[in-house]
């Protein structure tokens, strides 16, 4: 399913009937009952509590910063900056690797796009890294159980005496470095560090009256507001690594000339057409990060709060896959944001800079949902009574969603968008997801991982908190005519209405004449929303009322 727009069109019946059984094959999770053991003793509570035992006082010889695909960059990096000045304290040399783990790839079904993202943005970095006598070396793990052992080997291969990086809240990324901590607690002279850079507050650290993290969205952003606002430090940046003697380029010769991977063929564009297109609406690197903002906040900020919904005037900032490989840093975003907002706290001043913040800290909220239930990364709801919901079996209707031929314009603008671009917009991520859980009544997991495959800016805390099923069913003819008023995006997206009038274009097969509307090409609804949104309901009702999670 890791298709483009134009390649996934030329898809076979046979090939997608494929896909749809692999995806479903892929969705595994464990019990309701073992998640709520994961969510009691989380291995995020684990792997702090063993780095209490791995920040060890040891002699300093060539220091480790292991780049993690959420930190990719040397600005403002708080795990690379502390190993750069533990180097400096007196040791060797500061080197620094990547593990390239084609197969966590395929299993989190990470994009074409984000992972041409990801190595393009590797070899900027490897490149700013070389100017200053750092080597950035590229490992590859062919099994998903091997990654701590390959770090451990390239620490001893390479006398490191400390290994920092970044925290990485998901599941398996935690797992991975409890594993590689138990590996140090067992030698004597190696430490290992994992720093907070993802957000300004560390997850799970805001709390309500009672004393239990935040679960509730209103309640944590004010409280994000007052602290950031106590508290301006939050917001200060490290500086750039400082360089190693040109020694270390002779020192680390075979590290030096490490190259970056190639792609899987499963990650591989559908032609070089569209691996150039792609590359040029989301070019790589900090500096492209850093000027995105400055273009965001110069021509577009102070209408955000009136225009965020709606699409067709494309008012987002465009950064989302820079945070989620953490390309750029959300201390140095925000602290720019502040500047020009005249140094006033996130919750006044220009309204389009608090309306935009208030977005950014729903990411930091995601990170806290995922670190107290754990769960939510292992292919099940937070409301684990969505787990208990029989879902149908509409393989047409998924072919069809995933095209963006559903019959609802507002709908198939979204997806042929996302097939087009890796990218969609906010407002219509909540539209296309609600009518793939709720009207076509299908798994949103379905829905969940095709998004996974499929966007450049794929981020597991932020992808599942959006698919998170509930009660709530929007209607996409309404939405439309709310948030695209002149049916620009849908005519953009859509080109078989471009010619439709109106607003016969948000539901053409309803307010045109039936031979009309045959003759634009354009298919009928593959189910009727009314009768759909109250199956959906009524299932839920029915499902929930005796689940026991």
């Amino acid at each position: 399913m890791a298709q483009t727009a134009g390649k996934k069109h030329a898809r076979s019946d046979s090939q997608t009937h494929e896909d749809y059984l692999r995806v479903q094959s892929e969705l595994k999770h464990p019990s309701t009952k073992r998640a709520k053991q994961i969510d009691a003793d989380t291995p995020y509570d684990q792997l702090e509590a063993i780095l209490e035992q791995t920040r060890k006082e040891v002699k300093t010889r060539n220091v480790l910063h292991w780049f993690r695909s959420k930190d990719i960059r040397q600005e403002d990096n708080k795990g690379l900056h502390a190993a750069s000045q533990k180097a400096r304290e007196g040791g060797d040399s500061l080197i620094s690797m990547y593990l390239f783990s084609p197969k966590d790839m395929e299993w989190h079904g990470t994009s074409p796009a984000r992972s041409d993202f990801i190595l393009e943005s590797l070899r900027i970095l490897k490149s700013q890294l070389e100017e200053k006598n750092i080597p950035l070396a590229i490992l590859t793990a062919e099994g998903r159980g091997n990654k701590s052992a390959k770090v451990m080997q390239f620490a001893k291969e390479n006398d490191v005496s400390h290994i920092y990086s970044s925290m990485e809240y998901e599941v398996d990324e935690l797992r991975r470095d409890v594993d590689l901590a138990k590996k140090v607690q067992e030698e004597k002279d190696i430490s290992f560090d994992v720093l907070h850079d993802q957000t300004v507050i560390v997850p799970g650290s805001l709390h309500t009256g009672a004393g239990g993290p935040h679960k509730v969205f209103t309640r944590y952003y004010n409280d994000w507001l007052g602290v950031t606002k106590k508290d301006p430090s939050l917001l200060d940046t490290c500086p750039l690594p400082e360089g190693n003697e040109k020694s270390a380029k002779q020192a680390h010769q075979k590290l030096f000339n490490s190259t970056i991977s190639e792609l899987p063929e499963s990650k591989q564009f559908g032609s070089d057409e569209e691996r150039d297109r792609i590359r040029k609406l989301w070019p790589a690197g900090n500096k492209a990060g850093m000027q995105r903002h400055a273009d965001f906040l110069k021509h577009k900020i102070a209408n955000y709060a009136n225009y965020r919904s709606e699409a067709a005037r494309d008012p987002s900032s465009r950064l989302s896959p820079y945070f989620s490989s953490g390309i750029v840093s959300v201390r140095e975003i925000l602290r720019n944001t502040k500047n020009f907002n005249k140094d006033k706290n996130f919750d006044a001043g220009d309204i389009g800079v608090v309306s935009w913040v208030r977005e950014i800290v729903f990411r930091e909220f995601y990170r806290q949902v995922t670190v107290i239930t754990p769960h939510t990364s292992m292919n099940l709801p937070q409301n684990l009574k969505f787990d208990f919901v029989q879902w149908e079996d509409d393989e047409e209707g998924w072919k069809k969603w995933c095209e963006g031929r559903t019959g609802v314009p507002f709908i198939d603008a979204g997806m042929r968008q996302l097939n087009a671009e890796a990218y969609m917009h906010n407002r219509l991520r909540m539209n296309t997801a609600s009518y793939l859980r709720a009207n076509l009544l299908l798994d949103y997991r379905l829905g969940e991982r095709y998004f996974a495959e499929h966007l450049v800016d794929w981020d597991l805390s932020n992808n599942t908190q959006g698919w998170e099923p509930s009660y709530t069913v929007f209607n996409p003819v309404t939405q439309a005519e709310k948030h695209d008023k002149n049916g620009d995006f849908i005519r953009k997206w859509v080109p078989e209405l471009a010619g439709v009038e109106r607003k016969a274009v948000f539901m053409p097969s309803e307010r045109l004449g039936k031979e009309e509307f045959e003759r634009l090409g354009y298919p009928y609804p593959h189910v009727d929303f009314k009768e759909s949104a109250q199956r959906a309901k009524a299932r839920y009702k029915r499902d929930l009322a005796d689940a026991d999670p």
